[in-house]
């Protein structure tokens, strides 16, 4: 996986500039001891941040896992050239399947919650997936027993728990759909698609700093927009650009994105 740097150091706190050099430095050992390196979960706004700077040397590869394909939440890796980025069992990343009564409902905070009642990090909780008696939560290795031997109740509800994954993963998200039709990919236009607004009030939000493309803010309207890209509007919610279909009589193309609701 090839990367290239994207987000100007400028533009990082000092925060982000001393992230910025541990996940340099996590390459840079991969690379000098032939070994492989993990960060610990990363939300997306890290992930980005990995992804401009990371840059691998040699035969290193790097990339994200977070335990299942599309993880929101997930660890950056550098592999040396022996390890197969396909075998998951590489990753310090372990799943457990929570079950609790299905006339309880319970949501993502309340296990996220749970878990950190346990005095365990954020850093090392990845996705919670919950549904209907069940929730999947992705851990990091070392925490991993701990939760597996302490974890008894979340909330007031009394759980069951078990390593690995049940055969079928909980939805991560449930989406409403939008369809329309734009001039032309650039930003602009697809936020005035999503948040039903005219592009002037588009332009707006967008040289305003409350648009985000990928977790990293944009105040370009005239920046194109792929299918796959992940669109956060401050006030409107976070949206997918699912599939960009042909064009119409009047050369207007057919967009499907999904919200996050």
């Amino acid at each position: 996986m090839a990367y290239t740097s994207n987000i100007p150091r400028s533009a990082l706190t000092p925060e982000e500039q001393q992230f910025a050099q541990r996940m340099e430095e996590l390459v840079l050992w991969c690379s000098q001891r032939d070994v492989p390196k993990f960060s610990a979960f990363l939300d997306e706004r890290q992930q980005a941040i990995a992804r401009s700077v990371a840059a691998p040397a040699g035969e290193v590869r790097c990339g994200f896992w977070g335990g299942y394909p599309g993880a929101e939440r997930a660890l950056f890796y550098a592999l040396p050239g022996y390890l197969d980025p396909e075998d998951a069992d590489i990753y310090p990343v372990r799943g457990l399947t929570i079950r609790f009564p299905r006339q309880f409902s319970l949501s993502h905070r309340d296990f996220l919650g749970a878990l950190m009642n346990l005095r365990i990090k954020r850093e090392a909780i990845g996705d919670i997936l919950v549904g209907e008696g069940l929730a999947v939560a992705f851990l990091w290795e070392p925490v991993f027993q701990p939760v597996l031997d302490e974890l008894a109740k979340v909330g007031r509800v009394g759980v069951t728990l078990a390593p690995g994954l049940p055969e079928q993963l909980p939805q991560a998200h449930s989406f409403a759909e939008i369809n329309g039709t734009v001039s032309s990919l650039r930003l602009d236009s697809i936020t005035a698609l999503v948040t039903r607004q005219g592009r002037d009030a588009a332009a707006r939000l967008i040289r305003s700093g409350q648009v985000s493309v990928n977790a990293l803010a944009v105040d370009s309207v005239s920046r194109r927009v792929d299918a796959g890209d992940t669109i956060s509007i401050r006030g409107h919610g976070k949206f997918i650009v699912r599939e960009i279909g042909a064009s119409t009589k009047k050369d207007r193309l057919h967009i499907t994105c999904l919200k996050y609701i």
